[in-house]
């Protein structure tokens, strides 16, 4: 009797309808990737040519990426806020110019010791040790440091001419006979100083320069030594910016 021959169990065929709507899935997070990616940039032009794309991909309609770009447009104020910046930085940076041509009169003429410059919140300030100047009690500029003083006139030149203050400082030691006060005394010296600049170059615009003196009420170091009251002694020549840190003008201030 023939033996009948075993059947096999065939193997289980495996579902694999679950793949397709799997590749969907990940098609749709790649093009969620690709949308981010972009919504990132600020190109406008080239999101809305990816809009395009997927709209046609997923059977036309309205397209999921057709919207705006989460990046928002800068307003108005925000312009005027960068322009602002600007002009600030750009103006701070042609102070800083100034003080390298200053810094560049002192180291040629060996003046580190009498002169020094800082930039400051009002501006570059160039503060002068008044015993170059000045003899004690007196307010005539020695005739020695007129040249000096000349060529420092061109170095202050600038085109539009900027805000210029001359400030007189003294010590806490009486003036003397011949002034009232400390402060009379300072203000000599500034106008002093003044004139002298204003006559060396005919560019600087007298209008913008003004002179102050504060006599020893402004003290930079105690007044209780000889080398204190040195560094008290002094005339100060302020350059002032064209614009101040917020953006605002300061050409009608000094």
């Amino acid at each position: 009797m023939a033996k009948r021959a075993k059947k096999h169990k065939h193997e289980e065929h495996m579902d694999e309808s679950w793949l397709v709507p799997y590749a969907d899935v990940l098609t749709l997070l790649l093009a969620l990737f690709i949308v981010l990616f972009a919504s990132s940039s600020v190109d406008q032009v080239k999101l809305e040519r990816m809009s395009a794309v997927f709209t046609q991909v997923f059977d036309g309609g309205t397209g999921f990426l057709e919207q705006s770009s989460p990046i928002e447009t800068p307003n108005a104020e925000s312009d005027e806020v960068s322009q602002q910046t600007s002009a600030y930085l750009k103006d701070q940076q042609e102070l800083a110019e100034i003080k390298d041509s200053v810094d560049n009169f002192i180291a040629v003429n060996e003046m580190e010791g009498q002169f020094a410059t800082e930039m400051t919140e009002e501006g570059l300030l160039v503060t002068i040790r008044d015993s170059i100047l000045f003899d004690s009690g007196k307010e005539e500029i020695k005739p020695e440091y007129i040249p000096t003083i000349q060529e420092l006139a061109g170095v202050l030149v600038s085109d539009p001419a900027r805000n210029i203050v001359i400030t007189g400082h003294t010590d806490n030691v009486p003036a003397g006979p011949n002034y009232s006060s400390n402060i009379e005394l300072s203000v000599m010296r500034a106008s002093e100083f003044y004139m002298v600049l204003i006559n060396s170059n005919e560019q600087l615009d007298s209008k913008k320069i003004s002179v102050r003196g504060y006599g020893e009420d402004s003290a930079i170091a105690p007044n209780d030594t000889a080398e204190g009251r040195a560094k008290n002694r002094r005339v100060e020549v302020l350059i002032q910016p064209f614009v101040a840190e917020d953006g605002s003008s300061t050409t009608n201030t000094q």
